[in-house]
C-alpha cells in the first residue's frame, strides 16, 4: 500500500537527493551561486524565488517591482526543472510526490513560489494551477507552504 492509501493508483515518487546542492544551502552558500553551478536543483531555486518574494512582501508595497518578476521566474524554472526530474524517475504527470521526502521539497517549494507569485501579478489561473498541483501531489503540501 502507498503511503496516500490508494492501492490502484501509481506509487509515490521519490526523488533522489542532489547532496552537493543541498549541502551548499544548507552550509548557507549564496543561492545564486548554487543555481549557477547545480542549474537542475528545483531546491536552489525554490531558494530564490522565496527569498525575491520576502523582500518584495517587506516592503508592504502593493505596485509590482523587479523582485516579485524575479520570483516568478526562478519558481518557473524550478518548477520546470524538477518537472524533468520527476518524469526521469516515473511520474507520468500525476500521482503523489509526497512532501515528507525531503528531496521532493525543491520542486513543491517552487511550484509553491510560483503559486504566491501568480498571486501577487494577478495571474488568477495559474495561481489555482499550482494550488491544484500541489494538491495532487500531496494534500499536506499547500499547507505546509503557508498556501491554505
Amino acid at each position: 500500500m502507498t503511503s496516500f492509501g490508494d492501492l490502484l493508483g501509481p506509487q509515490p515518487v521519490l526523488l533522489p537527493e542532489n547532496v552537493d546542492a543541498e549541502s551548499a544551502l544548507l552550509e548557507k552558500q549564496d543561492p545564486v551561486q548554487v543555481a549557477a553551478a547545480h542549474p537542475t536543483a528545483s531546491i536552489a531555486w525554490a531558494h530564490l524565488a522565496e527569498a525575491a518574494l520576502t523582500r518584495f512582501e517587506a516592503t508592504g508595497s502593493d505596485t509590482i517591482d523587479a523582485d516579485v518578476v524575479a520570483a516568478y521566474a526562478f519558481a518557473r524554472t524550478g518548477y520546470h526543472r524538477g518537472l524533468d526530474l520527476l518524469r526521469r524517475n516515473g511520474w507520468k504527470g500525476f500521482g503523489p510526490v509526497p512532501w515528507s521526502h525531503e528531496p521532493n521539497r525543491g520542486f513543491l517549494r517552487s511550484v509553491g513560489a510560483l503559486a504566491r507569485a501568480a498571486r501577487t501579478i494577478g495571474e488568477a489561473d495559474e495561481y489555482a494551477r499550482c494550488l491544484d498541483l500541489l494538491e495532487d501531489c500531496d494534500p499536506r503540501a499547500a499547507a505546509e507552504l503557508g498556501l491554505d
